[in-house]
């Protein structure tokens, strides 16, 4: 008797998670149908081997036509960054991820995978060691982090018999294609607007996107419905240290300057307000999400997806910084 072919609805396809994320879906034998907002999106996904399903995360009827008969929903898209309006980031990760939810369910979804962030956490402080009990930050003053952390709010709020619902958190993703992180701090690095903050001698935990991409598919497996996972390359780096590694692999020198962190601390809700009041053009050269990520540690346990999910890092930092040096 032939086993059923394993369905998943994809939202976030065509960005750097979601591409490896449907590649690897699809290499497992998975049916995949991936949702687009464009036609180079929709371009994209179907060069990936997925199904695209033209629509955005406030159209719920393309989402539910799209997630209808697959077992499995992943939601990865999401509104980045560290600047934009309340209006932006509400839409692309509050009501995004509950237009998704509505229309999984209805869809008869059987199990809901969100990809989460240590962000949701973020609000001033350092995280050191923290577990999936440390509380969510919606009252953060970044609006990442607080519509992120609303996000989740959903998702856990959301399961129920029949439709279970799982956040997996990995924490400073990269990788070979990277078409975000990587590419913004190149650019800065090139135009001078980078510097370490007291010397960037802090940990940070990191996430190769492989890596990512495994948690999240023993999340749909395995994961306990409700429940929270951090998945990380295992042991935290030294920031400096491994952002010089990233960039160096890239054919561009690191940078040496640095700036004292109560100067940045003082400055990033100062630099904020101008750009509000004024308001002025671009991003601000400083806000309090982007102090809170170069500046404060932040070193996750993840020893929760070890022993629920069977979690394991299947790619090392050697392993992915030798790819990013082949593709440079």
């Amino acid at each position: 008797m032939a086993t059923e072919q394993k369905s998943a609805f994809v939202t976030g396809g065509s960005g750097f998670i979601g591409r490896h994320l449907v590649r690897r879906l699809v290499a497992d034998g998975w049916r995949v149908r991936a949702l687009a907002r464009s036609q180079a999106s929709a371009d994209a996904v179907a060069d990936l081997g997925a199904e695209p399903v033209r629509g955005d995360l406030g159209d719920t009827g393309a989402m539910a036509s799209g997630a209808e008969g697959c077992q499995v929903a992943f939601h990865l898209a999401a509104h980045l960054g560290q600047w934009g309006t309340p209006e932006e980031f509400e839409r692309g990760n509050v009501t995004g991820t509950r237009n998704a939810l509505a229309a999984c369910e209805q869809a008869g979804v059987r199990r809901f995978v969100h990809c989460g962030t240590e962000a949701a956490l973020m609000a001033g402080e350092p995280l050191v060691n923290v577990d999936e009990t440390a509380p969510r930050r919606p009252d953060s003053k970044a609006l990442y982090s607080a519509t992120k952390a609303r996000a989740e709010e959903a998702v856990i709020a959301a399961n129920r018999e029949g439709f279970e619902t799982i956040s997996v958190r990995p924490r400073f993703v990269w990788g070979a294609d990277d078409t975000t992180l990587l590419p913004n701090i190149l650019a800065m690095v090139k135009a001078g607007r980078f510097a370490w903050v007291d010397g960037g001698g802090h940990l940070t935990s990191i996430t190769h996107v492989d890596n990512v991409v495994e948690g999240l598919l023993l999340a749909a497996g395995r994961g306990r419905p409700g429940e929270i996972y951090f998945v990380t390359d295992g042991e935290p780096v030294v920031f400096r240290e491994f952002l010089s590694e990233l960039i160096s692999a890239k054919g561009v020198e690191p940078p040496t300057r640095s700036v004292p962190g109560w100067v940045a601390r003082l400055a990033a809700p100062a630099v904020e307000g101008l750009w509000r009041v004024l308001p002025l053009k671009g991003e601000p050269p400083m806000t309090r999400f982007a102090y809170w990520v170069s500046a404060q540690e932040c070193t996750l346990d993840i020893s929760k997806a070890r022993r629920e999910l069977g979690y394991a890092p299947v790619v090392s930092k050697e392993q992915g910084l030798a790819e990013l040096r082949a593709t440079a």
